[in-house]
């Protein structure tokens, strides 16, 4: 029997056993994008299938920078956030002044106690955030806020201060606003009403261990800042849990 016939007879099983070796790779490979995306789904399927949520349902407890919040999941603005556990942010949405959770239902029309009935109905927007490097907002105030405003401060609504941020520096077009008697209790940081109508908006901001509570609200609201600034900490406080 010849060499050559040899070859010629074992060259199919050969490269059928060639072709297996090759496969198996791609198998792996593809094994491994399954499993990949079986995981995605199962990260996202409770989002996609989360039904409207009313503002009666349950508070969430999480933790964002290690600090305990409980969140009414009708006020998280991102779907993938709407999960108890510990989060890097969350983000938050409330009418304005029930401080009720949206639901999708028409606007109260029964404002606050100490808010004008010809106050608008509104949203407030919360951000909590691992504060991570920055200066609490009392170091800001000492630290570097005093490098980049006027040297003269002005009167606002009553009992503000407003001290305006130079052109030219990291916050102009801002105001930098505070109780006269009590900046430690009331300082925000606020733009300034723009051209065509657009309203300026107020950062408020509480640094609670090592998490930013970053309020933002309507400039125009100052006007009546005393119920503001009460609203505020009682909307802060109802996202504590009870036993802080």
């Amino acid at each position: 029997m010849s060499t050559s016939y040899v070859q010629r007879r074992h060259a199919p099983q050969q490269r059928r056993r060639h072709g297996r070796l090759l496969a198996l790779p791609l198998i792996a490979v593809g094994v491994a994008v399954a499993a990949a995306t079986g995981f995605i789904l199962h990260v996202l399927w409770p989002a996609w299938q989360d039904p409207l949520l009313g503002s009666n349902a349950p508070a969430l407890p999480v933790t964002v920078a290690g600090v305990a919040f409980n969140v009414p999941p009708a006020a998280i603005r991102v779907p993938m956030q709407r999960q108890p556990g510990a989060h890097e942010r969350l983000d938050l949405a409330f009418l304005w002044p029930s401080l009720r959770p949206p639901d999708g239902a028409p606007l109260p029309n029964v404002p606050a106690k100490g808010i004008s009935k010809q106050q608008p109905f509104e949203r407030v927007f919360i951000t909590i955030a691992a504060a991570r490097d920055s200066l609490p907002p009392a170091e800001r105030v000492k630290a570097i806020y005093p490098r980049y405003v006027e040297a003269e401060p002005a009167a606002g609504p009553e009992g503000l201060i407003v001290l305006a941020f130079r052109q030219g520096t990291p916050y102009q077009g801002e105001d930098l606003i505070y109780d006269e008697t009590a900046p430690e209790n009331f300082l925000v940081r606020c733009s300034r009403n723009g051209a065509a109508a657009t309203p300026g908006t107020c950062l408020f901001v509480r640094r609670i261990g090592d998490a930013d509570v970053t309020v933002r609200f309507m400039r125009d609201w100052l006007n009546d800042w005393r119920p503001v600034a009460s609203n505020i900490e009682r909307l802060i406080a109802t996202l504590r849990p009870s036993s802080h």
